[in-house]
């Protein structure tokens, strides 16, 4: 579930923090860096959860409505189709899942304000209505209606972003890309597999793993040469000038493009002005590329890079 995405700004993150408490601990600033990103994990599976957490809230409501002195005939035999999605009921037994539940002892009970408020929003919703008056019963079915309520209500919510700033302040900046990765998994469900199902694995494979690791003490050990790049190709610009996370970016950036000789120089020159426009000045990004650029056709006449 952690791309390379993920751990490139993971790794600026830290960067940062490693150069501004001052503690110049390479091997403690490692280990905050995987658990940091390991915390980018335990969002995905709480997120997941959140599913879930609705579905209980219905049944909840529908049960308080039956066990009144005089439910109505609507309260007494409702339509218990959101509650009955088979969707939410596989990822309800999901083996990994509650595996994660089990060791985290993480729930969203504490939070049922907010619960309730996204349930209000959803049931006004077009999306709940169309579904609830649908006749198609299918997983299928199912299955797309929360990704449409994941993508309409989850996805981009203040609300929810409020919530889990106040759980984990880890949590941050991952939401928005994390939300791809539980997109992804709805989409990748299937009936047949049952509790079984797969989720996506914390790392996709020991590679990226070692590329965090790597990336990240490159750009501290090797940074008195990227900063001396830096600076014969800021023009006009004492490198006290340049603002401390462009710095951070470039050197970053360098690390990574004279690192790792199988990720093309596009590649990494792209990551890192992207990094600039979310996290630095509105000129960042055509400031990082441009200064970049010339690093790397500069490195190119020396003989120093070879790959393109």
């Amino acid at each position: 579930m952690i791309n390379r995405v993920l751990i490139r700004l993971k790794i600026i993150q830290i960067v940062y923090a490693y150069y501004q408490n001052g503690s110049k601990n390479l091997d403690s600033a490692e280990k905050e860096l995987f658990f940091s990103l390991s915390k980018a994990y335990d969002l995905y599976n709480y997120l997941l959860m959140l599913m879930i957490a609705l579905t209980d809230y219905a049944q909840k409501r529908i049960d308080a409505a039956k066990a009144k002195l005089k439910p109505t005939k609507e309260e007494l035999y409702p339509n218990t189709k959101f509650v009955d999605n088979k969707f939410v009921a596989q990822l309800e037994v999901n083996k990994q899942l509650m595996e994660f539940i089990a060791n985290q002892k993480r729930t969203w009970a504490n939070d049922q304000d907010f619960i309730k408020e996204l349930y209000e929003k959803i049931v006004v919703s077009d999306v709940y209505k169309e579904y609830m008056a649908s006749a198609d019963n299918s997983y299928d079915s199912d299955r797309e209606f929360w990704r449409k309520i994941y993508k309409a209500f989850i996805y981009n919510n203040d609300s929810l972003d409020q919530v889990l700033e106040d759980q984990s302040l880890y949590w941050n900046d991952d939401k928005e890309i994390v939300d791809t990765f539980v997109l992804k998994t709805i989409k990748r469900f299937e009936e047949k597999n049952g509790a079984n199902q797969e989720l996506l694995p914390e790392f996709k494979d020991d590679e990226d793993q070692e590329f965090a690791r790597r990336l990240f003490r490159r750009t501290i050990l090797n940074s008195d040469y990227y900063r001396h790049l830096i600076s014969e190709n800021t023009k006009n610009w004492d490198l006290d000038r340049v603002a401390f996370m462009d710095v951070i970016i470039m050197q970053t950036a360098l690390a990574e493009i004279l690192s790792f000789p199988n990720i093309p120089v596009s590649v990494s020159l792209n990551e890192y002005v992207e990094i600039a426009k979310l996290y630095s000045t509105a000129k960042s990004g055509s400031f990082i590329n441009g200064t970049l650029d010339g690093i790397v056709n500069q490195l190119k006449k020396e003989g120093k890079l070879t790959k393109n």
